[in-house]
């Protein structure tokens, strides 16, 4: 399993800003404003040669009431969930009783604690961080997550405990004696009852039990000859109080199961309909670029005008999944869900189909012929070649000129072009483009004997 990581500390220390750089993204909002991260925000990244997940959590400081006792439990519960907890400081401001309260917390619930001092560039690395020894958490690494200063020393240092073997994550090999399936979704969508329906009898009921949940739990199967493996992330009860009993949802179990599978079946509640939870969960299927099928569950007992709204729900929500094919259920009644495991194995092969070069280039110059790409800075976009660069999700890698250049519009424009031509349906499709060495770079005014005789020509013409 990738190794989980979880940012604690006091308000406005730097952590969201620490979580954006560790997921090379901007999905944590960052602000100088106290207390502006609330929930616990989650996001994959790769910093070195181990990948990991990270937990973006909001501040602490002691003495919390009203809304803010929430942001104190989303803590702990983000620290029961890590494996390492990185407690952040704010070395220009130095010491402050809100850190001793949350050096304690983690003392009380994490596994391993690593001490960030933050904000200490242009500081004396030593000094910066030497009044922070007190807190008794480890050694103090001075920092710098907006500027990035010694961000990867302190990354490697973290995962240098971890190995996480390549081999076991790819999911993009030749192997086709087995497809690994992860089904997810919220809470009581109807994912055991949906994935009891695909194996035939009551399986998952064995695994309601404490102790997991921190792990995904797989289940071989056997149907028509081939073999699956489907990785469940169901069964997952809330422990805070005996009288909930909804499904406490483990968003980084849903997460470890994304990063286990090579097709995501995604579980969505008909009659509850799409929620933020669910958008933001896609949206990291998506980022993984896993082959996907989206499931509406509970679809039997809807009137036509709830159907007509749940189908306009699907349109409006979740635009970015239009590659992904969509298939309503009754996974109670068992309608419809043998349409469920074709529709995996379509996406699947879409994710890891050979495209030939010569096809491709041929697609792009179609394309290109029938919408040229923009003109920037009065200069057209060149875009010459294709070929493909990976695997599950397909690469297609694009050659040209000023392809840095390439608007998001045009982006989306060749990969529906694309998807179209080659039938990519149940898959995201990436494109990188590539800017060639111009051959004429240099020369510009450099003309050949030719061109020098009649320049000359035609000056002297001129000037009669």
């Amino acid at each position: 399993m990738l190794p989980v990581i979880a940012l604690i500390g006091r308000p406005n220390v730097g952590k969201s800003t620490l979580f954006n750089r560790l997921t090379r993204s901007r999905d944590a909002l960052v602000a100088d404003y106290p207390g502006l991260t609330r929930d616990r925000k989650y996001g994959f990244g790769k910093l070195g040669a181990i990948p990991y997940l990270v937990i973006d959590t909001g501040g602490v400081a002691g003495g919390e009431s009203g809304i803010d006792e929430r942001t104190v439990e989303q803590t702990v519960r983000a620290l029961g969930e890590a494996d390492v907890a990185i407690v952040m400081v704010d070395g220009r401001e130095g010491l402050t009783a809100a850190d001793e309260h949350v050096a304690d917390l983690a003392r009380r619930h994490a596994g391993h604690v690593w001490l960030a001092v933050n904000k200490s560039e242009g500081l004396d690395a030593d000094i910066a961080a030497s009044e922070f020894h007190s807190l008794g958490i480890g050694e103090p690494h001075a920092v710098s997550s907006a500027h990035g200063d010694r961000i990867a020393a302190l990354m490697d240092a973290i995962l240098a405990d971890y190995d996480v073997d390549e081999e076991e994550r790819d999911t993009s090999d030749d192997d086709d004696d087995e497809l690994r399936i992860a089904v997810i979704g919220r809470p009581n969508v109807g994912k055991s009852t949906l994935i009891n329906r695909l194996l035939g009898e009551d399986r998952l009921v064995v695994f309601d039990q404490p102790g997991t949940t921190r792990d995904s739990v797989a289940v071989p199967f056997v149907r028509n000859d081939r073999n699956y493996v489907l990785i469940d992330t169901a069964g997952i009860r809330r422990r805070a109080r005996v009288h909930e009993t909804i499904e406490k949802f483990s968003v980084i179990k849903a997460l470890q199961a994304i990063e286990r599978a090579q097709v995501v079946i995604a579980v969505l509640d008909a009659h509850e309909g799409i929620t933020e939870q669910d958008v933001s969960l896609l949206g990291l299927v998506l980022e993984r670029g896993r082959a996907l099928v989206v499931v509406t569950n509970k679809w039997d007992g809807l009137t036509a005008s709830e159907r007509k709204h749940v189908r306009d729900e699907l349109e409006r929500r979740l635009p970015f999944l239009d590659f992904a094919e969509r298939i309503t259920i009754s996974a109670l009644h068992g309608t419809a869900v043998g349409d469920l495991l074709p529709a995996v194995e379509r996406a699947y092969k879409a994710a890891t189909r050979d495209l030939s070069t010569t096809e491709l280039t041929r697609e792009l110059e179609s394309a290109v012929t029938a919408h040229p790409p923009p003109l920037v800075r009065s200069r057209r976009i060149r875009l010459r070649y294709a070929h493909q660069g990976g695997r599950n999700p397909p690469v297609i890698v694009i050659h040209g000129n000023q392809t840095e250049r390439v608007p998001e519009s045009y982006r989306r424009y060749l990969i529906n072009r694309f998807r179209k031509v080659f039938k990519l349906r149940g898959t995201p499709v990436r494109l990188s483009f590539r800017t060639g060495d111009n051959p004429y770079k240099g020369r510009r005014n450099k003309l050949t004997p030719r061109q020098t005789r009649r320049r000359k020509r035609l000056m002297k013409h001129a000037k009669k």
